[in-house]
């Protein structure tokens, strides 16, 4: 029945604007709103929805969104220099910037403004 669909994928925000400028200007995606929605343009994809829910939002306490690239190191640092804050979890090494090596490719999570989990994983 859906194997022809362009699905995607959508979270919730608890500030619209908020979400816009940490996607658009702190991580560089193309965004555009609709309907006061976000549609987050990621390439290969066909696109992400980003949603209002106010007071009624809860953050994800999952990862929500998973940025593949090349140098880990590079792209925490350049995040980091975009005033992005790497998260720490407690049982889980992680080395002074944030990366978890331990187990499968090197990791590092961070949140956006509503609280939902992000990460970028070396591929």
């Amino acid at each position: 029945m859906f194997g022809t669909t362009k699905a995607f994928s959508g979270f919730s925000v608890n500030d619209v604007a908020a979400a816009r400028s940490f996607y658009g200007g702190t991580l560089g995606l193309r965004v555009s709103e609709e309907h006061g929605m976000l549609t987050l343009h990621i390439e290969g994809g066909n696109g992400v929805l980003v949603y209002p829910k106010g007071d009624a939002h809860t953050p994800a306490s999952f990862t929500v969104l998973n940025f593949p690239v090349e140098d880990i190191d590079k792209a925490v640092e350049e995040l980091a220099a975009r005033g992005v804050r790497f998260e720490r979890y407690e049982g889980m090494p992680m080395d002074e910037k944030g990366v978890f090596r331990a187990e499968g490719p090197p990791i590092a999570w961070f949140r956006d403004p509503a609280g939902n989990v992000l990460s970028v994983i070396q591929i």
